[in-house]
C-alpha cells in the first residue's frame, strides 16, 4: 500500500537524491581507485605503462561489430546525458506550496492559500510559551493537506510541555479549521544556546 501524498511530502528528505547521489560517488571512487592502482605499478610496471583501455581489448572490439558496438556507446552516452540533466533539474526544482482546496463544490468553493494556512499556524506556534522562533510551510496536495514545522526553543524550556502545547493547541486549531481529522505534520526542534560569555 502506498504512502499518501501528504506523508511523502512531509518524507520528501532528498532520500533518493543521496542514494543516487552515494552510488555515482561509490562507482567515481572504485574507478579512480582502479586507475590508480594499475597506475602505480601493483600489477606490473609494463602494464603501468600501456593505456588503461588494454589495446588488445580494443582490437577484440573492433573484429567484433565495431557499428554496432560504436551505436551502443553513443546512445549509452546520450542516456546518461539526459538522465543526469533530468535529475539536475528535478534536484533543483522548489518545492510546491499548494493551496489547499477545502471544498469543490461549484459556486461556493472554499480554498485556503498556503500563505494564510503558514502565517496562521506560525503565529499560533509563537504565541507558545518558550518558542522564539517558528518557521512553518504547508505540502502536500490541495486535497491532502500536510504541514512541515521547524521550532526554535528558548533556553531552559520544558520540551514536553511545549509538545504537548502544540499537539492540544496549534495542530488542533489547525484541524479544525481545516475541517480534517488528521493532519500530518513533521516537526524540527531547534533548542537555544545559552549566550557565550566573555572571560575578562
Amino acid at each position: 500500500m502506498s504512502r499518501p501524498a501528504s506523508a511523502k511530502a512531509l518524507a520528501r528528505s532528498q532520500g533518493t537524491e543521496r542514494s543516487l547521489t552515494f552510488v555515482t560517488g561509490l562507482l567515481a571512487l572504485l574507478a579512480g581507485s582502479a586507475v590508480l592502482v594499475l597506475g602505480a605499478g601493483w600489477f606490473g610496471t609494463y602494464r603501468a605503462r600501456r593505456p588503461v583501455l588494454d589495446p588488445a581489448v580494443t582490437e577484440w572490439l573492433a573484429a567484433r561489430e565495431p557499428v554496432v558496438l560504436r551505436v551502443v556507446a553513443i546512445v549509452a552516452g546520450l542516456a546518461l546525458l539526459v538522465f543526469g540533466l533530468w535529475w539536475c533539474f528535478r534536484s533543483l526544482r522548489p518545492e510546491a506550496k499548494p493551496d489547499l482546496r477545502l471544498d469543490r463544490t461549484e459556486g461556493r468553493a472554499l480554498t485556503v492559500t498556503a500563505g494564510a494556512l503558514s502565517a496562521a499556524v506560525q503565529a499560533d506556534t509563537e504565541a507558545v510559551d518558550g518558542v522564539t522562533k517558528a518557521k512553518v510551510r504547508s505540502v502536500g496536495d490541495p486535497g491532502e493537506p500536510a504541514l512541515r514545522l521547524q521550532v526554535w526553543l528558548r533556553e531552559g524550556t520544558d520540551l514536553r510541555r511545549v509538545w504537548r502545547d502544540l499537539d492540544a493547541e496549534v495542530l488542533a486549531r489547525a484541524r479544525t479549521a481545516l475541517g480534517v481529522e488528521t493532519l500530518p505534520v513533521a516537526v524540527r526542534i531547534e533548542l537555544g544556546a545559552s549566550p557565550r560569555r566573555r572571560v575578562r
